[in-house]
């Protein structure tokens, strides 16, 4: 099994907000996680991003690949 760090949408129509997950790469976007693993809110005006980095940590050494989303996502909040 490979995981991925990817975004999972949630919330309303037209409000959406995202779950950062550890999920089986073959699951769809929306279906079971394996671990929450952070947040991202589009709406606000600093697209607010968190991230429980002992979690993310762990994921990313146990071999876990990121999504070009996740990856962009990270770079912008490192700098």
């Amino acid at each position: 099994m490979s995981v991925i760090l990817r975004l999972k949408r949630e919330g309303a129509k037209k409000k959406p907000f995202y779950h950062i997950v550890a999920a089986d790469s073959r699951s769809p976007r929306d279906g079971k996680s394996l671990e929450i693993v952070g947040t991202y809110d589009p709406r606000r005006e600093s697209h607010c991003v968190t991230i429980d980095r002992v979690q993310f940590e762990k994921w990313i050494q146990r071999g876990a690949q990121m999504s070009d989303t996740v990856r962009s996502l990270l770079s912008k909040l490192n700098n």
